[in-house]
């Protein structure tokens, strides 16, 4: 059925004659007559009757008349809807994040976004980087906050930061107040790592290797915060995010080791499935993500 020949019939139906639904749409009578014939023609159903003042709608004609008005008050609940969405004053933002992201630097801009946009349902889930990568891969999240090596040619991405991993222990560890180190010095001593597929790991693991070192995980835990407790018992030693620990460094319940020759960086990045559009919300959160402070 064709749309515009149904607006023209509704608001002739609504006027109650040709002349006055031609001037509501602000077209010719002749034209409008047109239409309403062409309509009557594609059913086979005559839709009006003419009267000497206006026209009646047929028993064919009360029937459509009924479903054009819902047809077009859906039609105006879709743009309302459209809008609403474009303008951000509704809809939903499913965001995935490796631990530290997830934990450190997304909460203080997850409430930012909040207080520019109150009406958008927010979703957050703390992973690992391939976690991440497959949440994008499957559509369940717009936007992946990552702190790992992926495959850069599979997603659009913008760097977000440089993090530095920092080599810390209890200050009961053996090695707490050595005043220099050598990465080799810390292979007697057990590594706490992430699980695999943390980007963490992935960094460290790399870093180790290009020194000619094993990385031998002494234990392996799915949480920093539980890593930073484990190290309580004086004998392992763990990589961490320099975010993560600034608190522990700085209360002295940490101690940075003194290695010299081993620095471990990792890019922060956020992704996004490559040759699609982000909707208004994740347009507007990447927006606010690449912006300073």
């Amino acid at each position: 059925m064709n749309l515009h020949h149904l607006k023209v019939f509704l608001a002739v139906a609504e006027a109650g004659s040709i002349s006055a639904g031609a001037e509501r749409l602000h077209i010719s009578q002749p034209a409008v007559t047109r239409e309403i014939r062409d309509l009557e023609a594609s059913l086979d159903l005559r839709l009006f009757d003419r009267q000497p003042r206006g026209v009646q709608l047929t028993e064919g004609g009360l029937r459509l008349h009924d479903y054009a008005r819902r047809i077009f008050a859906l039609e105006r609940a879709a743009e309302r809807d459209l809008r609403d969405f474009a303008q951000l004053e509704q809809g939903e933002l499913h965001l995935g994040a490796s631990a530290t992201l997830g934990s450190y630097l997304l909460p203080p801009l997850l409430t930012r976004f909040r207080a520019l946009h109150p009406q958008i349902f927010v979703s957050l889930e703390v992973s690992n980087t391939d976690v991440v990568t497959r949440q994008l891969d499957e559509g369940r999240i717009s936007l992946g906050f990552v702190e790992g090596p992926f495959v850069q040619a599979d997603y659009a991405h913008h760097l977000l930061a440089c993090d530095a991993l920092l080599p810390v222990v209890s200050p009961l560890h053996p090695l707490a107040r050595a005043e220099r180190l050598e990465a080799r010095d810390l292979q007697a001593y057990p590594l706490y790592m992430r699980e695999p597929g943390s980007g963490a790991r992935a960094s460290i693991e790399q870093a180790y290797r290009d020194h000619g070192l094993e990385p031998q995980a002494g234990m392996a835990i799915g949480s920093t915060e539980a890593l930073k407790r484990l190290l309580t018992d004086g004998k392992g030693i763990a990589w961490l995010s320099q975010r993560v620990v600034e608190r522990e460094l700085a209360s002295g319940e940490l101690q940075r080791l003194a290695v010299q020759d081993l620095q471990i960086e990792r890019e922060l990045h956020v992704l996004w499935r490559l040759g699609t559009s982000l909707s208004p919300a994740p347009a507007a959160f990447l927006q606010l993500s690449q912006m300073p402070g």
